[in-house]
């Protein structure tokens, strides 16, 4: 099985520049430069089937092409590298254990698109991974693969690390763009669509640190090879995680359409002694729940939809049968409702809302007609009611939670008390 994002990712420390490059790092780089035209490293990527690995699923090489390549204002690539989700911590893998890789792949992409202007932005709580970049990147220009006149081929980018102060929004990549631009941090309305008018006006792409760290390997090998990776239609390796009552938390890159139950119970080791799995959000914090029913199904982007789900981030966050789901959707509530930024009133009002009738019926002070508001707040909440998907990620895991769990709910209510306390 390979694992091409992982394979430098090395216990005893991180590759600098001369290592990365023994291990053919920056290969890449120099045979697009030498060899490839950017419409056609666009072309492979395209061809290749990589889809967005920041929840979206949105095809890379199609995102790359809606970037004017004749437009006289400077282009920008910008790494979205700020990783909230509850659950998910895939890239901070990625940056720290190998961030030459991450560097060659602003390059790359930066080429494809004809950049000028690169950023990586990044949550600020990521302090390892800011160090490792901020040597690699220096390691990089020293080199010669940034900064004017790459290599000798003419093509020039400039790469900046942008440690933001950090909101949960800010993964929106819109959000994200006003808050490298000193702004508070709210969405846009689209369109237009940052590919015509993004970072300062300009055009620019912003795309996950997990689907960038593809694009090398992907012009080293060739699209044949990425699509083959894969057990499924969703072509490539996907970094799967597992979180809550395992035996071994962690991530792991594995094919894309790997199981479930082979994260959970292969890679993770299992549930803890005296736990059982009863749900899981198979994508992160703001995924519908799926079952214990559903442990055979294939993690791509298609199988999870039609089970109900999104695939997400591919961090699963495993639900037993002896934490209370009452309590674990307030909890998430609480968290989606304080990183609402405000500016429509559903997500700003409605989320608190929601959050404090949990808190009601998990202290035994539930109602007759709860139930329905909090499904009446799921609908309002709802695509296409909000004017960005925050709210309606932050209430996915709650209607999906009443379909699955409504007996729990309807025992707190009758028996005026959380039954797990």
């Amino acid at each position: 099985m390979e694992t091409p994002l992982t394979a430098n990712i090395r216990p005893d420390g991180r590759l600098d520049r001369a290592g990365y490059e023994a291990t053919g790092g920056y290969g890449a780089l120099r045979k697009v430069l030498a060899d490839m035209a950017p419409g056609e490293v666009t072309q492979m990527v395209k061809d290749s089937g990589l889809r967005g690995r920041g929840g979206a699923g949105f095809s890379t090489g199609m995102k790359w092409g809606f970037i004017p390549l004749d437009d006289e204002r400077p282009t920008c690539i910008v790494a979205n590298a700020d990783e909230m989700e509850p659950g998910t911590f895939k890239d901070r893998i990625l940056l720290e254990g190998d961030p030459h890789q991450m560097v060659e792949a602003m390059a790359v992409s930066g080429y494809a698109i004809q950049a000028r202007y690169a950023f990586i932005f990044l949550r600020e709580e990521y302090r390892p991974a800011a160090r490792a970049l901020e040597r690699a990147i220096g390691e990089a220009y020293e080199a010669g693969y940034l900064g004017e006149d790459i290599l000798g081929s003419g093509y020039h980018l400039d790469l900046q690390l942008h440690t933001s102060a950090g909101r949960y929004i800010c993964g929106e990549e819109t959000a994200l763009l006003s808050a490298l631009e000193g702004h508070r941090p709210l969405p846009r309305a689209k369109p237009p669509f940052p590919q015509q008018s993004g970072l300062w006006g300009r055009p620019t792409v912003v795309n996950n640190v997990e689907t960038l760290c593809n694009v090398p390997h992907i012009v080293n090998h060739g699209a044949a090879w990425f699509q083959g990776l894969s057990r499924t239609e969703d072509a490539g390796t996907k970094l799967y995680g597992a979180s809550g009552k395992v035996n071994r938390p962690g991530a792991w890159e594995l094919p894309m359409g790997t199981t479930a139950r082979e994260v959970v119970e292969e890679h993770a080791g299992g549930m803890r002694a005296g736990h059982r799995l009863r749900g899981m959000l198979p994508g992160g914090a703001s995924t519908p729940f799926l079952t214990d029913e559903h442990l055979d199904l294939p993690l791509d982007f298609g199988h999870v939809a039609e089970a109900g789900s999104r695939l997400g981030t591919g961090a699963i966050v495993a639900l037993d049968e002896r934490t209370c789901p009452v309590g674990m959707l307030a909890n998430l509530e609480r968290f989606f409702a304080r990183e609402s930024c405000g500016w429509c009133t559903p997500c700003r009002d409605g989320l608190p809302w929601t959050e404090r009738i949990l808190r009601a019926i998990d202290r035994g002070e539930g109602r007759e007609g709860d139930l329905d508001n909090l499904a009446l707040h799921c609908r309002h909440l709802g695509p296409g009611r909000t004017f960005c998907a925050h709210a309606p990620g932050a209430v996915g895991p709650l209607e999906s939670g009443l379909k699955h769990f409504r007996e729990d709910f309807e025992r707190h209510i009758r028996e005026r008390r959380c039954p797990w306390e």
